[in-house]
């Protein structure tokens, strides 16, 4: 019989990636991009000008490889594509603080 182990909610974490939060925070971000390019119906060489980066590097993006883009360039994009971004920074807690993105 197969052992099932129940998710933690970010698949990074799942497989033990050290930088896990931070992945899954980019991996929500590009989703978002991915979203809004489909919607427009644009291909990625459209979407690439109107981002400012090279179609292969969109590419490379789209498909899970942003290993080196930062959150920050991510956020930029979606500024790029009409999206306001708003980062919130909660009251002290005892606890460690977490990371989310949250899309309204």
């Amino acid at each position: 019989m197969m052992e099932i182990e129940k998710s933690t909610g970010n698949i990074y974490a799942d497989i033990g990636a050290g930088d896990a939060d931070e992945m899954l925070v980019k991996a929500q971000l590009v989703s978002k991009i991915a979203e809004i390019i489909a919607a427009r119906d644009w291909t990625q060489q459209q979407a690439a000008t109107v981002l400012g980066i090279p179609r292969p590097k969109l590419s490379n993006i789209l498909r899970g490889q942003f290993r080196g883009v930062s959150e920050a360039r991510l956020m930029e994009c979606l500024a790029a594509l009409g999206r306001d971004i708003q980062i919130a920074v909660g009251p002290a807690r005892a606890t460690a603080g977490s990371i989310e993105v949250v899309f309204a």
